[in-house]
């Protein structure tokens, strides 16, 4: 079986975005605010990190890529004031996770049902894959958010840059 080019593309959109993350955690001024809530805000940046990295790593990771990763959701939401340097960490390995996973995944495997329900219902794996690189992008945006409103700063980290898709190529200039 030849693996299918959607992979390629849904892995470029995945790092791309967790990349984006990984800026938008960088760019906090100290580990303090990446945890700070404020009001009318439900989740500090570093819950939506380890919510991200734990449903990517299981279900990608683990599931699609053979991963021996043990996801924790009710640590994810618990978690308080862990060090930036370890959220950049789990990003990183959710990073690798994506890459090792989805490259050679088979236009077979992607047509074949998810092997785990997902809220309570049964989807095919390719319709999770899409559901799972637009959970990531809501989640990055509430972070880039929370970074601005926490620092009030407008400065933007380059946040789903086209540039960084898998069939990006410069323009051709006169």
């Amino acid at each position: 079986m030849t693996a299918s080019p959607f992979g390629n593309h849904l892995r470029a959109i995945l790092v791309r975005d967790l990349r984006a993350l990984r800026r938008e955690i960088e760019a906090y001024p100290d580990d303090a605010s990446v945890w700070a809530v404020p009001e009318g805000i439900s989740n500090a940046a570093g819950t939506l990190v380890l919510h991200l990295v734990g449903n990517l790593r299981s279900y990608v990771g683990r599931i699609i890529g053979g991963d021996a990763y043990e996801r924790d959701r009710p640590r994810e939401f618990s978690s308080r004031d862990l060090p930036r340097a370890e959220l950049l960490h789990d990003i990183d390995q959710t990073i690798a996770a994506v890459d090792r996973a989805l490259p050679n995944i088979t236009a077979e495997a992607l047509a074949a049902e998810f092997p785990v329900a997902i809220g309570a219902v049964m989807v095919n794996t390719q319709d999770f894959l899409l559901h799972a690189a637009v959970h990531l992008g809501y989640h990055l945006g509430q972070v880039d958010y929370h970074r601005r409103i926490v620092t009030r700063s407008g400065v933007t980290v380059a946040t789903i840059a086209p540039a960084e898709l898998s069939s990006a190529s410069p323009v051709a200039t006169a």
